[in-house]
């Protein structure tokens, strides 16, 4: 028969690392301490870090906002000078068509029958409907360049919202990291260093627990009965447990490591 899985062996299990028979010359209560003034200090840091909150992110996408206005605004403007260019062209070869007209129409003074004139006649005729065609096509492009010109209008103006928006988050961002930067060096120097006094098994443990709790807390105080955690009520028994320190009792039910007013005691003393 398949045996029933529990919230409180789940929790057990998440632990189970440090579970095993701790070593003789560092007590549960050394490490409880070790690993409590871990957690503080960890969650020091999360609330620097918190503080700082999505600005980094804001600043990423600004700038990618703006390096894409930019790149619209490029692209916009070789469109312009290519619209620029087929106008010219168009008006070129309007003049040119002008041109073969007046000498279409001086050859027809000197035709010497009918055939010759007709056939200048359909050629003046074709050159009038390029004129035509040049002024439609002259028309179509100054409404492209008249739009391209709005649009480049529009984003620049666009462009220049964003930039300072940019401008303002950086600043914002600068501030904060100077106010705290130093002090996160100082706690994750700590944190490490005091990482070295517990064993590689406890801080896998202790790790593990912390990225499974939403608030990365993996060391919670025992609070009037209850698991600082998760809130939920600890039994009498298992707080004497807890206060005996013989060994490192979890919650049965989020898995924290819990620790009693001795262990807070003692290392706000330190």
């Amino acid at each position: 028969m398949a045996k029933k899985v529990t919230a409180k062996t789940k929790a057990e299990a998440l632990v189970a690392p440090i579970r095993k028979s701790e070593e003789a010359d560092i007590t549960v209560e050394r490490r409880l301490i070790a690993l409590y003034k871990l957690q503080q200090i960890d969650s020091q840091i999360d609330k620097i870090r918190i503080v700082r909150g999505e600005l980094p992110l804001e600043v990423q996408d600004l700038e990618d906002e703006v390096v894409g206005l930019e790149t619209r605004i490029e692209k916009f403007k070789t469109e312009e000078a290519a619209l620029d260019q087929k106008i010219s062209d168009r008006k070129l070869m309007m003049k040119d068509c002008s041109n073969l007209i007046k000498k279409y129409e001086e050859q027809q003074k000197s035709v010497r029958n009918n055939r010759e004139y007709e056939s200048l006649s359909k050629e003046v005729e074709f050159q009038n409907l390029e004129i035509q065609l040049c002024e439609k096509k002259i028309k179509e492009a100054m409404v492209d360049l008249d739009h391209h010109k709005q649009e480049v209008e529009r984003v620049n103006s666009l462009l220049e919202e964003k930039q300072k928006d940019l401008e303002q988050k950086k600043s914002e961002l600068n501030e904060i990291i100077a106010e705290t930067e130093e002090r996160e060096k100082v706690l994750l120097a700590e944190s490490e260093e005091n990482s070295k006094l517990i064993e590689q098994r406890y801080l896998t443990a202790y790790q593990r627990i912390r990225d499974n709790s939403r608030n990365g807390l993996a060391v919670v105080e025992v609070d009037r009965d209850a698991c600082g955690g998760c809130f939920n009520k600890i039994p009498h028994q298992r707080q004497m447990d807890i206060r005996m320190h013989k060994k490192i009792i979890v919650c049965e039910y989020c898995g924290r490591i819990l620790v009693d007013q001795t262990i807070i005691a003692e290392v706000e003393e330190q």
